[in-house]
């Protein structure tokens, strides 16, 4: 007879500028092919906010990590790679695939992206919120939009077959601003102080971007304590 897979639920905190996020869910993705038919998961997305005072105009991208970390252009430039190195191992890409010459790779404030995919996840589920999600990491990261301004993340919306008149009315809302920075004080009280962090049927935390088989271990393990 065949085994019913576990069910089980991962609550993934991350901000859509993190290049860590999307590899961390590359990676997660490896290790639940190993578990098909063991463990099934439903991801939710939670809201981090990297950056909550980033200006309207932004940053540039490899200014901002010297300026927030201390790090030389040099240091900054080999961080890049390495990233870029186990992205690919992750299967995901962080590289501008547009026609023509890249863009400037910037950071933006992501509170309104935030609140939107809030809003996807109570008006859609997780399924379609996960695809919002990555649409948005696509549109940072390869093709350079900016998700900071209202129109542009409206336009990912509506191409994903959002509800772009509702989305619209989500940013403007005060509840949901509050449900927002209601769940991002919710990490801190966990301790979470950097992206991603995914939590397990709410029971274990898996701190940053782990190896697929670390993944699989820590599911077998709630798996097992937890059977559901």
């Amino acid at each position: 007879m065949a085994q019913t897979p576990r069910k089980m639920t991962i609550d993934i905190y991350s901000d859509v500028m993190c290049p860590w996020c999307i590899i961390g869910y590359g990676q997660l993705q490896k290790g639940l092919a190993e578990l098909e038919g063991e463990i099934e998961a439903e991801i939710r997305w939670r809201p981090f906010e990297l950056n909550p005072d980033m200006a309207e105009a932004g940053e540039d991208s490899a200014s901002h990590i010297q300026r927030k970390y201390g790090r030389t252009a040099e240091q900054a430039a080999a961080g890049r790679s390495q990233m870029r190195s186990i992205a690919e191992e992750a299967g995901v890409s962080l590289d501008y695939e547009g026609s023509g010459d890249a863009p400037p790779a910037m950071m933006w404030n992501t509170f309104d992206a935030h609140k939107v995919l809030a809003w996807a996840l109570h008006a859609y589920g997780p399924k379609d919120q996960n695809l919002l999600k990555l649409a948005l990491f696509t549109a940072h990261f390869n093709h350079r939009r900016n998700i900071g301004q209202r129109d542009v993340l409206l336009d990912i919306v509506e191409e994903n077959g959002f509800d772009r008149k509702a989305a619209d009315a989500v940013i403007d809302n005060d509840e949901m601003s509050k449900h927002v920075r209601s769940e991002q004080a919710q990490a801190q009280d966990l301790n979470i102080t950097g992206v991603p962090a995914m939590i397990v049927e709410g029971k274990m935390l898996i701190p940053g971007a782990q190896a697929p088989d670390v993944y699989v271990n820590a599911l077998r393990r709630v798996a097992e304590k937890f059977p559901g």
